[in-house]
């Protein structure tokens, strides 16, 4: 397990446990804040909340401080979990069988799902997500994970003590600092390209340095994550790299200058799609471009050759009109 401090300016709230929130679950000695009236138990009382029903609002992992403000009686949790209906996680948490395993093995250690983690969760291009990424309160050092990272910090925005996920923005400000800055833009410009976040809302935040430069650098429009870490990478030659152009009724990946085409092909370019690559790169070539297509796999892991054949290219002005 790698430990990330990581100290943001901003109000912060509890990991989500609180200890008076505590009752008996199969087993485990604990106890519910308040009193539970007789008629709250009694099976054809209107008022009594299933706790199934309850769960299900909480996405199959609550509190049972909040499952009793929603209604739910003891002895209906009490029941629910004997029945296997629902199951206790830790003092305090209970969840459905089939719940999000990510969320219970959250609660379970009293984390939020954060950072790269919870970016992939909500489908935005991360370069390695393989490792879980969680937050934790900064003074909760008792965190452990068997593998991952444990992100301790007072976050910027206040996190829901009744989720386990950390909110979007939380987790872009940890990827700011955690992944390098390639792999955090692209990160960063997926979440503007899908509209996820606002802008304005984090300009007006009191975010990290790593955070506020992503903020300034990123792009509404980019198209890929790909796209993001190509254009990073070439930005240093002074020669304008534009993505996403249209040449002969298809779209290209980049133009470098004038006439030098780079198009990156990802696991789609294959069957029909191969073949209508083919016969695209044969049009540009007669129309004076110059193709040079590279696949994902050398993009991220052998850039180095992938640089000094672009470079070989421009040596040769392939890249300026004749």
């Amino acid at each position: 397990m790698r430990r990330v401090g990581v100290t943001t300016h901003g109000a912060g709230t509890a990991g989500g446990d609180t200890p008076s929130a505590r009752m008996k679950i199969g087993g485990c000695p604990t106890r519910i804040v308040g009193s539970v009236s007789i008629a709250d138990a009694r099976i054809g009382d209107p008022r009594r909340v299933n706790p199934r029903q309850a769960l299900t609002q909480r996405d199959g992992v609550a509190r049972t401080e909040t499952l009793k403000r929603l209604g739910v009686s003891r002895h209906a949790l009490r029941s629910s979990v004997q029945r296997g209906d629902v199951i206790a996680v830790r003092r305090g948490w209970v969840a459905l069988p089939d719940a999000d395993p990510m969320l219970v093995a959250a609660a379970r250690r009293g984390v939020f799902l954060s950072c790269v983690t919870l970016a992939a969760r909500k489908g935005l291009w991360v370069l390695d997500a393989a490792q879980p990424h969680v937050a934790a309160p900064a003074r909760s050092g008792h965190v452990k994970l068997p593998r991952g990272t444990v992100h301790w910090n007072e976050p910027v925005f206040p996190r829901d003590p009744d989720s386990r996920e950390d909110s979007l923005e939380n987790a872009l400000i940890l990827v700011a600092g955690c992944q390098p800055y390639e792999s955090a833009l692209a990160t960063w410009e997926s979440a503007m390209r899908q509209s996820l976040i606002a802008p304005g809302i984090l300009e007006r935040a009191p975010l990290p340095p790593a955070a506020r430069r992503l903020l300034a650098d990123a792009r509404q429009f980019a198209d890929s994550g790909t796209e993001s870490i190509f254009q990073v990478r070439l930005r240093w030659l002074g020669i304008p790299v534009v993505p996403q152009v249209w040449i002969l009724g298809h779209r290209v990946d980049f133009v470098i200058g004038e006439r030098l085409v780079v198009q990156i092909d990802g696991g789609h370019h294959v069957g029909e799609q191969r073949t209508s690559d083919i016969a695209h790169d044969a049009l540009l070539t007669l129309h004076g471009y110059h193709v040079i297509r590279i696949g994902y796999g050398q993009l991220i892991g052998h850039w180095a050759q992938v640089q000094q054949v672009i470079l070989t290219a421009i040596g040769q002005r392939l890249h300026l009109a004749e």
